[in-house]
């Protein structure tokens, strides 16, 4: 018997190599090894500047939904979904839909008047995904929604070739937008205490996401005479991204809120200790041994002197 086809909602920017993140890949990888299980899917990328899509957009969506027929299962990226209950809850009445949710909206900066919007298209939904056992935990808490209805997929991470380093203290490496949310101001304010040890800090991620803050962290960067010492490289992706990777003697990762952290799993696939942010789904993605141990050292966030003391170490 044919499984019944999934229609998969995701950002319109899904393969933009422009603009990479965690819940595009997520995406990504989920549609292809769906296709590849034998299910059929149908993928639908709606373009807009999700989750305040315009109007094109939002008739965009509007019209794919409607498109459906009446009990079709569908998957709706969060980020997609969750900013447009007048359009999600109705046509919830009539399909099967799961809403898969990489970030509460409300956790990122700005965004709070998104939470009750949010509430609505996830209490609409007949399954919620969320991409660790913090997440999943914390939307239930945080939405009143019914457990039994909310499932953890944490994303899984692939083989890769041990990273060589350099001589084990030099190279650091951030893999992550230039957003308020992932710290990188509280990074550089920790590593302008270190500046007589010798490292170098290779930020990679998007820098049009939060041109303000971009502008923010440059300054500090200037401020504390560590040009040429953090360097905001922009989006890296394939071969660039793992020629960073196996340069990499420490991944650091400074987030104020973070359901899970791919990039966490990708360091330690490739044998690369981090430093983190204690916050959110962060210890999920770390991990620990049988005894307890972790693979790296976790700080509490938005706290620059914790950050470089565990640098210095």
């Amino acid at each position: 018997m044919t499984a019944p086809e999934t229609c998969v909602v995701v950002p319109g920017d899904i393969d933009d190599a422009a603009v990479p993140s965690g819940g595009n890949r997520y995406d990504r990888r989920l549609c292809d090894e769906l296709a590849a299980s034998g299910r059929p899917v149908r993928e639908v990328a709606v373009p807009g500047s999700w989750p305040r899509p315009g109007r094109t957009a939002r008739d965009g969506l509007a019209r794919s939904l409607a498109a459906l027929p009446d009990g079709a299962v569908v998957l709706l990226d969060g980020l997609v979904a969750c900013g447009v209950p007048d359009i999600v809850v109705p046509e919830a009445k009539r399909l099967r839909p799961a809403v898969l949710v990489h970030l509460p909206l409300a956790d990122e900066p700005g965004q709070a008047d998104l939470n009750a919007g949010e509430r609505k298209v996830l209490e609409s939904a007949g399954a919620v995904v969320a991409t660790s056992p913090w997440a999943k935990d914390h939307l239930i808490a945080h939405h009143g929604l019914d457990p039994s209805r909310v499932h953890a997929v944490p994303p899984g991470t692939d083989p890769a070739p041990l990273a060589s380093g350099t001589d084990g203290a030099t190279r650091l490496l951030c893999v992550a937008s230039v957003t308020p949310r992932k710290g990188h101001d509280v990074l550089v304010e920790a590593l302008s205490g270190l500046a007589h040890l010798p490292w170098h800090c290779a930020c990679a991620g998007p820098l049009g996401r939060d041109s303000e803050h971009v502008a923010r962290v440059r300054r500090l960067i200037g401020r504390n005479g560590l040009g040429g010492r953090v360097d905001l490289e922009g989006p890296l992706t394939g071969k660039r991204l793992d020629d960073a990777y196996a340069t990499a003697d420490l991944l650091v990762l400074p987030s104020r809120a973070e359901t899970f952290g791919m990039v966490v799993t990708e360091a330690l696939a490739r044998g690369i200790p981090v430093v983190a942010s204690s916050v959110d789904g962060v210890p999920d993605a770390l991990g620990w041994d049988p005894t307890g141990a972790v693979p790296g050292l976790l700080v509490p966030p938005d706290d620059p002197g914790a950050l470089a003391a565990a640098l210095r170490r």
